[in-house]
């Protein structure tokens, strides 16, 4: 062969390799950008979860305070209706003697 040709074929094989190398520095970028949302999407996803986990607990804590609450209103009611039936007794036991 001669030089020219070979010279020619070495040509060719730089543009093709300068041509991959620059396909492969754009390639990087895109990937750490998608690396870079990637850890945000993660983090985001991170704090999403601990709210949802937050905002369960304060349903539960919710749930309890209310049952609570409705068996003390319940349970107020029932001792004052106790505490009727009490004096009305005594009040009987003393007509009775």
């Amino acid at each position: 062969m001669s030089e020219t040709t070979i010279n020619q074929k070495l040509e060719g094989l730089e543009k093709r390799l300068m041509s991959l190398i620059s396909a492969y520095e754009g390639q990087k970028k895109a990937y750490d950008e998608l690396k870079k949302e990637n850890e945000s999407l993660k983090t985001s996803s991170e704090q999403l979860s601990s709210q949802l986990s937050d905002f369960q607990n304060k349903e539960k804590i919710s749930k309890i305070a209310y049952g609570t609450t409705v068996e003390k209103v319940e349970a107020a009611e029932l001792k004052d209706q106790l505490n009727e039936y009490i004096k009305e007794i005594d009040r009987c036991i003393d007509h009775l003697s």
